[in-house]
């Protein structure tokens, strides 16, 4: 007697074909649907919540971005891209005169890492910008450490020492500081001890500022 196959059982789902498909249909709505409507419902309430929210956020502050330098920078850097980065402020909060293209610009002052690059950290085509009445005079101070601790602004006094009597003699008042050039590799020697630093003084002052720097050892005061 031949054997006669089956055929498969029909595949139940939303989508089969037959005269009970309502109630596969049905079914398949409890089983999927309706078993699952808890998680179903917190899903669309979190979704609805998170719309909220983005409705109602307050919109980010403004910013501006500023360059600051990547690294330490001594005094007399001619900026490039590798010696700088953008760095996020808030609106109104950025240094003042922060330079937004400062490349192939030389530093007047040392600059740390993350401090801006403002206009006063940089040597200016004229360095007697702003000081009417006076000229740029390079002097070397005696005391290199000394030297490390002014910054371009700082308004000093220079004083003359002599090392054959002691005398003391005050050469320059309120002298404002305009530079501090990097000491060029390899200086050695007695007269070439100290630091350079270049210095705004009146036409009276350089005279005497310059046989000093010359014949005696000169040292600054912070007048102010």
């Amino acid at each position: 007697m031949a054997s006669t196959s089956l055929p498969p059982p029909l595949r139940e789902g939303p989508h089969s074909r037959g005269p009970d498909r309502p109630a596969r249909l049905r079914r398949w709505w409890r089983r999927h649907v309706v078993a699952h409507r808890r998680l179903l419902v917190a899903l669309c309430l979190g979704l609805a919540a998170l719309g909220t929210l983005r409705t109602v956020a307050p919109a980010p502050p403004p910013t501006d971005e500023v360059l600051v330098a990547a690294r330490d920078l001594p005094a007399g850097t001619e900026l490039t891209h590798s010696d700088l980065t953008l760095v996020t402020y808030a609106r109104g909060t950025a240094p003042d005169g922060a330079q937004t293209d400062p490349l192939g610009a030389t530093l007047a002052s040392p600059l740390r890492r993350g401090e801006a690059v403002t206009d006063v950290r940089l040597l200016t085509p004229d360095l007697m910008d702003g000081h009417p009445g006076r000229v740029a005079v390079p002097v070397r101070v005696v005391d290199p450490a000394a030297a490390d601790l002014l910054r371009v602004g700082d308004t000093v006094d220079l004083l003359s020492a002599d090392p054959a009597t002691g005398d003391v003699t005050v050469v320059a008042r309120a002298a404002r500081v305009v530079a501090l050039p990097p000491e060029p590799d390899g200086v050695s020697g007695q007269g070439s001890s100290g630091r350079v630093v270049v210095v705004a003084l009146t036409h009276d002052e350089v005279e005497p500022v310059t046989v000093a720097t010359v014949r005696q050892f000169l040292t600054v005061v912070w007048s102010r």
